[in-house]
């Protein structure tokens, strides 16, 4: 609220006697001088928040125990899928797990100011379900800090959907895993490697996070094509990591042909990573059912995987600038955080997805100080 307005909207006094008038101006005056110093200290507080990270590389770190977390329970979102709600899991530790930059310190999430930094503007995750799985966590956090705040709740398939009405604030998930087409041809499904028409949706908006990488490794039954489909070309299959590099240059091309940098933000998500193999962090008949804890330091035994190398050169060749939110290796660092049998809508041992609360809410705070940047 502006001086202006509030003299505006102040009503005009009634007749009072001389002490009276003094102390009413003098109230206003401490009212209105209360007003500059609550938006001087937020200005300073993002200010400095900026300062902190500036040079900072927010991805090199570790975990650290953190009694403060979650920033919310599940059972007070209304927006969490039974797919990533492990409140059925007998240990709690795993909420309790912050990330920490080696040089700079995360600003705390605020969704307060979230709302009022973007209010108006339209947001949007694009890709598969652990696009879903960050969206979701978004919305809660938003939600934890104005519970109070009256929503839009739309879910359709493949465009979802949470507006905080008071706000203007728009939070999309477009559904779509692997960026590029398929498309129902006389031989069957077809993944089409050169051709995004789903695009038109994804443009006039005004933050823009992509991911694509889980559904390319999907064989058998999984798979959601027949062919592939590279140029005039048809192939049963081909090397997976090589469909990947294409599809993402499609994607790249994409980007650089319709999207406007100036007027929207563009984020690449990054490789997520699965635990199904115990023998990556040199416990061999493991999995990450059972995992109480991260593991410890900042590196991961084995590395980062193919895809992301991909991505990296990708984003490098692109035009147009696309920040990566790089949550590989801060990722395969918690294998404590995954559904396992927990989950309230997947059968067997889930090591692909992530409880909410968990680790989706510390890519969004990586995502908030990187939008603070």
């Amino acid at each position: 609220m502006s001086k202006k307005e509030t003299l505006k909207n102040l009503p005009p006094p009634k007749k009072m006697g001389f002490n009276s008038q003094i102390s009413f101006y003098f109230f206003f005056f401490f009212f209105i001088t209360s007003l500059d110093f609550i938006q001087e200290t937020n200005a300073s507080e993002y200010n400095e928040s900026r300062l902190l990270m500036k040079g900072c590389n927010l991805f090199q770190g570790k975990w650290v125990f953190d009694p403060s977390y979650p920033f919310y329970l599940p059972s007070k979102c209304p927006f969490v899928d039974p797919e990533f709600d492990c409140h059925g899991r007998p240990d709690k530790q795993y909420l309790k797990y912050a990330w920490k930059p080696d040089a700079c310190s995360l600003p705390r999430f605020n969704g307060a100011s979230f709302l009022g930094k973007w209010r108006g503007k339209k947001i949007m995750f694009v890709g598969d379900s652990l696009s879903l799985n960050m969206w979701e966590s978004l919305v809660c956090m938003i939600h934890a800090s104005v519970p109070n705040s009256k929503t839009t709740y739309v879910r359709r398939d493949p465009l979802s959907f949470v507006n905080f009405e008071e706000y203007g604030v728009t939070l999309y998930v477009y559904r779509t895993p692997y960026l590029v087409d398929i498309v129902r041809e006389k031989v069957g499904a077809v993944l089409h490697l050169n051709s995004i028409n789903g695009g038109k949706a994804w443009k006039g908006m005004d933050v823009l996070i992509f991911n694509s990488w889980h559904w390319w490794t999907h064989k058998g039954k999984s798979q959601a094509w027949d062919y592939i489909r590279d140029g005039s070309a048809l192939h049963k299959d081909m090397n997976r990591l090589l469909a990947y590099y294409k599809g993402l240059s499609t994607w790249a091309k994409w980007v650089d042909t319709n999207v406007d940098t100036t007027k929207t933000k563009v984020f690449f998500q990054g490789i997520s990573p699965t635990h199904y193999e115990g023998r990556e962090w040199n416990q061999p008949k493991r999995s990450c059912n059972g995992e109480l804890q991260p593991l410890s330091g900042s590196k991961y035994p084995v590395g980062a995987p193919p895809a992301a190398a991909i991505v990296n050169t990708i984003l490098r060749k692109m035009m147009k600038p696309v920040y990566l939110l790089d949550i590989t290796t801060l990722s395969q660092l918690r294998k404590d955080a995954h559904p396992s049998t927990y989950s309230g809508d997947h059968s067997g041992n889930d090591c692909s997805h992530w409880c909410l609360p968990g680790l989706p809410d510390s890519w969004n705070q990586l995502l908030y100080a990187a939008l603070l940047v």
